[in-house]
């Protein structure tokens, strides 16, 4: 399984970034998706998820009303758009696997991209 993220990159404060996920040797479209963060110095923390049918989502407080998490199954990636960005989400973006089926409120990650990096200038 290989998870490839992009879309990572400099901005100011109240500006966008839209990240994706290219997933490749696993029927993507029966596993949920997420997207964990990791700020220097801080653990890795969970940000969204998204159900393998793309029905359901989950969002961390800190995203929630600025960030939404998509999928198109047909092309095998998952996005995350971040809206009204804030110096506080600069960090580290992680692609996850949950799972076939997996679940979206107790995510469990099977596989982890490699990373993509958002830095939030203020």
């Amino acid at each position: 399984v290989q998870l490839v993220e992009s879309g990572g990159g400099l901005v100011q404060a109240g500006g966008s970034l839209r990240l994706s996920c290219a997933a490749s040797g696993l029927t993507f479209r029966n596993y949920a998706m997420g997207w964990f963060r990791q700020a220097p110095g801080k653990d890795r923390e969970f940000v969204t998820a998204i159900s393998w049918n793309g029905a359901n989502t989950n969002y961390a407080d800190s995203a929630k009303g600025r960030f939404t998490i998509s999928r198109d199954n047909a092309k095998n990636t998952v996005y995350l758009q971040m809206n009204n960005l804030k110096p506080e989400d600069t960090a580290k973006y992680y692609c996850a696997c949950l799972g076939a089926y997996g679940s979206i409120w107790y995510p469990a990650v099977d596989y982890w991209g490699q990373g993509t990096q958002a830095t939030v200038s203020s």
